[in-house]
């Protein structure tokens, strides 16, 4: 799955900062919304 998403890359301006911003939160919960935003980014950004 993370291979995956490493070949799906967030395209967006304003999503590209919002994964670097989040990357750095290195909680659980941090984690966990990471993957969260990674998921549902990657799926947005299929179509661009």
């Amino acid at each position: 799955m993370i291979s995956l998403m490493k070949k799906l890359r967030i395209k967006t301006s304003c999503g590209i900062e919002k994964y670097n911003k989040l990357k750095m939160n290195k909680t659980v919960l941090g984690k966990l919304r990471f993957y969260w935003f990674n998921f549902f980014a990657i799926l947005r950004d299929l179509n661009k």
